[in-house]
């Protein structure tokens, strides 16, 4: 059995939008969600750059006894669930009758661990830390909170995937529907914002230094590079067999096409062109695409010497006789980490909606790898028929998507 796999629903909770309106304009208008937070410098930081997210509101919104459970990437990955099934057009009356499962990107709840512990280390009594302190730090605490929030009866599973999390959480919805396994699964990846979240990358000095102006410093693919920018939120997409969401009227906005997927087998931390390239590759063939089919292609580029470079070698090695429009997302929002590779479908999906490829702010000098690509370092008006997403992970993690324009 193969089935088609549509996307229905999507949601997003970002540091450039906090609905779908309002980060389809942000990224048209190529608008910068990277700030400065001086508690960072006063923790240590070498870097206090950050994309700035709010936090939602849930006192009203919630019952307490729900909240209790949810560490901010669940807060996040809620607000961004509730866009996702309006969108949808489905409500808990139907997730109690129909099954659904859910698949999550998530790597981390480190400001619930620190604060038990804190706690425990302080008091001594660990009595003290509540009944919603296992369901915050655990690593499922994402897909444990929705699934029993909204009620969700299939597949339950987090992807602990690094910053390929997303994307390869939707690579498995993708699959299970595929086959015949679900109808509809939840999709999607959360990353928590707090300072405890980013230190050890700080450590590395991974981060930009480029605090005199926040909104220049995430600059993918260019030669004055210094770091990348460390992001968050949330973004949910519902996946669904394409029969399934015609026979309830459901809107489509775009076709999940292919999935590929490699592991570097090598460096834990070094970036590799042959494992993207094999990613893409395996994308490509499962769509039954060639190289020259795709119109625009996200980049996983994160502002780092070494990843930009790796990945442009490889973009270069598929796509250079074709010269697709390429852009890094990245650019405006940061390296959103575990939920990238699920945010940026749903950038990608806005663009294809709107035909025009949003720009790669901050793109001034090409380096000897850059320069071989065709980015897109300003707005331009293209019509999107189909795209491929780059998602790439420490430990060698690849994953890459094919997504097609919507057609009956």
């Amino acid at each position: 059995m193969s089935r088609r796999v549509v996307i229905t629903g999507m949601g997003i909770y970002s540091c450039i939008g906090k609905s779908l309106e309002e980060v389809g304009k942000s990224l048209y208008e190529g608008k910068s969600g990277i700030g400065v937070d001086l508690v960072r410098k006063d923790c240590g930081y070498r870097s206090p750059l950050t994309g700035i997210v709010e936090r939602p509101l849930l006192k009203g919104v919630l019952d307490r006894r729900l909240r209790i459970g949810l560490a901010e990437e669940g807060e996040y990955a809620y607000m961004a669930t509730l866009e996702a099934l309006r969108t949808a057009g489905i409500d808990i009356d139907y997730l109690e009758k129909n099954e659904t499962g859910i698949f999550y990107g998530n790597d981390s709840s480190a400001k619930a661990i620190i604060e038990a512990n804190n706690i425990v280390a302080e008091k001594k009594d660990t009595t003290l830390l509540g009944s919603g302190a296992i369901f915050q730090s655990m690593n499922s605490t994402v897909t444990m909170n929705l699934s029993t929030i909204f009620k969700l009866r299939g597949v339950n599973m987090t992807i602990s995937a690094a910053c390929a999390s997303g994307s390869h959480a939707i690579g498995l919805g993708y699959l299970f529907i595929r086959q015949g396994l679900q109808d509809l699964v939840l999709c999607g990846g959360a990353q928590e914002t707090n300072r405890y979240a980013m230190g050890s990358f700080d450590a590395l000095s991974a981060f930009s230094v480029r605090v005199d102006a926040p909104a220049q410093a995430s600059r993918p693919f260019d030669a004055g590079r210094d770091g990348l920018i460390p992001s968050g939120g949330a973004a949910s997409l519902m996946l669904e067999d394409y029969d399934h969401a015609v026979s309830r009227g459901a809107t489509i906005y775009a076709e999940v096409a292919g999935y590929g997927f490699s592991s570097n087998g090598a460096h834990i931390s070094q970036p590799s062109d042959v494992g993207c390239t094999v990613a893409m590759e395996r994308a490509l063939a499962d769509a039954g695409a060639a190289a020259a089919d795709v119109d625009y292609v996200n980049a996983h580029a994160t502002s780092t010497p070494q990843g930009d470079m790796v990945e442009a070698i490889a973009i270069d090695r598929i796509f250079g006789a074709s010269r697709p429009l390429v852009s890094s997302t990245k650019s405006m929002t940061g390296h959103e980490c575990w939920m990238a590779g699920a945010s940026e479908i749903i950038y990608s999906v806005l663009m294809m909606q709107n035909s025009f490829v949003a720009p790669n702010i901050n793109f001034e000098t090409p380096d000897e790898y850059s320069a071989k690509l065709n980015i897109a370092d300003k707005t331009v008006e293209k019509n999107i028929d189909l795209l491929l997403s780059n998602s790439f992970g420490f430990g060698g993690t690849n994953s890459a998507l094919v997504i097609k324009k919507y057609k009956p």
